[in-house]
């Protein structure tokens, strides 16, 4: 029975040790992340859309689409506001009478007014 009983005096301690390690870990964790990172182009597919452009030349709006797997409506709504804050440019052309729709990326952004 003393085996036992000790053994319940211990847990408390434990687990009030465990709390303390826990929160001295938590006091030292950063509460803001790096402050250079831009908010606009770190969603997936938005980061998605800017590192597919960043190795290849261009990409049609249907290749972007299968590379990233996601639908026409997200696609556009995201390709036009990294289009919008100047990372990419959208080019529309015809191609017979097909629409075309060519994204790039831009290296150096232009300075927003």
């Amino acid at each position: 029975m003393a085996k036992s009983s000790t053994a319940r005096q211990e847990r408390p301690q434990r687990l009030r040790e465990r709390d303390d390690s826990l929160e001295a870990v938590r006091r030292r964790a950063p509460e803001t992340g790096p402050p250079d990172l831009d908010r606009l182009i770190h969603e997936r597919i938005r980061l998605g859309i800017v590192s597919a452009l960043a190795v290849n030349r261009s990409l049609t709006f249907n290749e972007l689409k299968a590379l990233l797997k996601t639908t026409d409506g997200n696609l556009s709504v995201h390709a036009r506001k990294l289009e919008e804050a100047d990372y990419i440019v959208c080019t529309k052309s015809f191609d017979g009478r097909l629409p075309k729709t060519e994204y790039r990326f831009l290296r150096r952004r232009r300075k927003i007014r």
